[in-house]
């Protein structure tokens, strides 16, 4: 089992910058990858970015550039968002894969224009 707490999401002005965080925690040493999704409202859920276990990182075309995926010593995933646009209100959810799948709540990024 793993255990995800996100926090950091919040509204913010286009252009500017947040950081997601993603604390997690229990069966760890299984983890394949560690990753970012986002819904908005009305639309399907997908992949923001990707961290896999080797330290290789994936980001949706519409982030490259703009979005970091990072996790620390303490296990705790990080997205940092800069250069933010309307587009990029959304949910954001933590997930990992790890002998299975498990996601955090979900936190809510407001970018307003």
């Amino acid at each position: 089992q793993v255990q995800l707490v996100e926090s950091g999401g919040g509204l913010v002005q286009a252009g500017g910058s947040l950081r997601l965080s993603c604390a997690a925690s229990g069966r760890l040493f299984t983890i394949q990858t560690m990753n970012w999704y986002r819904q908005a409202s009305g639309k399907q859920r997908e992949l923001v970015a990707r961290l896999f276990s080797s330290g290789t990182t994936d980001y949706g075309d519409s982030v490259k550039g703009r979005f970091t995926i990072s996790r620390d010593d303490a296990d705790t995933l990080y997205l940092q968002m800069n250069s933010l646009k309307p587009e990029d209100t959304a949910t954001y959810y933590c997930n990992v894969r790890a002998l299975g799948e498990y996601w955090g709540q979900g936190t809510q990024v407001t970018v307003s224009s």
